[in-house]
């Protein structure tokens, strides 16, 4: 039910990547989500991955748009990581309609995407957008195999985010993976950020952070990635090692909680880009 994203070890000695990876594992995490847009995650996990890959799924993403570039990227990305395939390769954080355009029009990746199928460098095709039309149009153009969404209960109850994404995907039989289920809102203007690796405010209160965890396991996802901070990470293992779906108390506090944050700094996202 969790995944261990690359930012978790991106900035490690190898050493404590070597640690890190093995102990998620011996956890058991076997879903690994990295992409060469995570600093140097790639270099750390292809060793600590060594001897290990068997039993792992492991997923790579690549936030080229275009043919050429994507190529380049997959090809990287598998020597760095010491894999011949992988078993998800996915558009990363398509941001717009124009860079879903790219991505899916001629010469595209999205063309790189279905060859690397073809020829066994990937077993499965995935997209990550934090855009609930950008999502909805992207399922609705091409059979993707997975989908990794925001399921965040502040912009599930404050902005209408989530819910119809999930049950698009579902009606597709496309796979359903969750971001930002730890998110709580963007960080007020001129506060410092406590978690380096969160562009965002964290439920990083034990008590909270189980409830989000289970709000979006109680959800119709396959698992979610938590934050890049060990610490959050373990938070997110404690609460699915303990999970039972949020009854309706516990769904009204969260509910009520989303309205507060989001009126002071609003949701983390929309449906729409903006800008």
């Amino acid at each position: 039910m969790v995944g261990l994203g690359g930012l978790l070890v991106a900035g490690m000695s190898q050493e404590e990547a070597d640690r890190t990876v093995a102990w998620a594992i011996d956890r058991g995490v076997n879903y690994l989500d990295f992409a060469p847009t995570y600093a140097d995650a790639e270099e750390r996990l292809g060793p600590a991955l060594k001897g290990r890959r068997k039993g792992i799924f492991l997923a790579c993403k690549t936030t080229e748009r275009g043919r050429e570039g994507a190529w380049r990227e997959l090809h990287r990305s598998l020597d760095r990581l010491g894999t011949d395939h992988f078993d998800l390769y996915q558009l990363h954080g398509v941001r717009n309609m124009k860079e879903l355009d790219l991505a899916l029009g001629p010469g595209g990746a999205i063309e790189v995407l279905v060859e690397a199928k073809q020829q066994g460098l990937t077993r499965f095709i995935g997209i990550t957008t934090h855009w609930t039309d950008v999502a909805l149009s992207a399922l609705s153009r091409f059979d993707f195999d997975t989908i990794l969404f925001p399921v965040n209960f502040a912009c599930w109850y404050a902005a209408g985010v989530g819910a119809d994404v999930l049950e698009r995907a579902a009606e597709k039989g496309i796979g359903r993976m969750a971001l930002k289920s730890m998110a709580l809102g963007p960080l007020p203007e001129g506060a410092s950020r406590t978690w380096s690796k969160c562009w965002y405010q964290p439920t990083d209160e034990p008590g909270l952070a189980e409830l989000a965890v289970r709000f979006t396991l109680s959800q119709d996802v396959s698992l979610l990635i938590p934050p890049g901070h060990v610490e959050l990470f373990e938070m997110a293992l404690d609460a699915a090692d303990r999970f039972f779906p949020l009854d309706p108390d516990e769904a009204e506090y969260l509910r009520r909680l989303s309205v507060e944050v989001t009126s002071e700094v609003g949701p983390l996202f929309t449906r729409q880009p903006q800008g």
